[in-house]
């Protein structure tokens, strides 16, 4: 049965995002639009005010509505430390996990040559910046142990090698399952991975 105009291009707006289906958008339309719209409307006006006020941080790509997203401003982080992780969703992670207190640098995704996702549309250029400074000595590469995460380790460990020789460059320990999205993973996991870092050798 074909759907109302309006309906149709709401379940396919909600179709696009991560791991809602067909069905699952098509629920939560019916759910939105049915009896009391009050979630509706408070919904639709939070992701209008999110658009319009979040932005990267310009120092660590995270999200923020302020000049500088609360890791990047928080002076009681440690300087000496910066976690690369694929995504914002892989940053939270970390942060759940209370095993990490350094800094953070958010990649634009992950290395796909086959997809034309190289290594300035994931943002590696910046990351050389980020990486230059005096107070920085430690590196942990925190990509996902996938095929593509993992050769975006392996350009990253080349790259710094390479520009920062003086930097100690660590990957996060495969308490994260092979072929496992960060993201997914759960909090415990992730902890352990963090402790149990070892220095990324080529």
């Amino acid at each position: 049965m074909e759907q109302p105009g309006a309906i149709s291009e709401l379940i396919d707006a909600l179709k696009r995002l991560p791991g809602i289906g067909p069905r699952a958008a098509q629920r939560i339309s019916y759910q939105l639009l049915s009896g009391d719209r009050s979630d509706a409307t408070r919904l639709g006006r939070a992701l209008l005010e999110a658009v319009d006020c979040v932005h990267k941080c310009p120092r660590c790509n995270s999200l923020t509505d302020k000049d500088l997203c609360i890791f990047c401003s928080s002076p009681n982080r440690d300087d000496s430390q910066l976690c690369i992780v694929e995504s914002v969703a892989d940053l939270m992670v970390i942060e759940q996990s209370l095993s990490y207190n350094g800094r953070y640098f958010v990649l634009q995704g992950r290395l796909s040559p086959l997809n034309g996702i190289g290594p300035h549309e994931i943002g590696l250029d910046k990351l050389i910046q980020r990486t230059a400074e005096d107070s920085l000595k430690e590196v942990i590469i925190a990509t996902s142990f996938t095929a593509e995460g993992e050769a975006t380790a392996l350009a990253i460990t080349d790259l710094l090698t390479k520009h920062h020789p003086q930097l100690r460059l660590t990957r996060i320990a495969k308490g994260v399952p092979a072929g496992a999205e960060l993201e997914y993973t759960d909090v415990n996991t992730v902890a352990q991975a963090m402790l149990n870092r070892r220095v990324r050798e080529l």
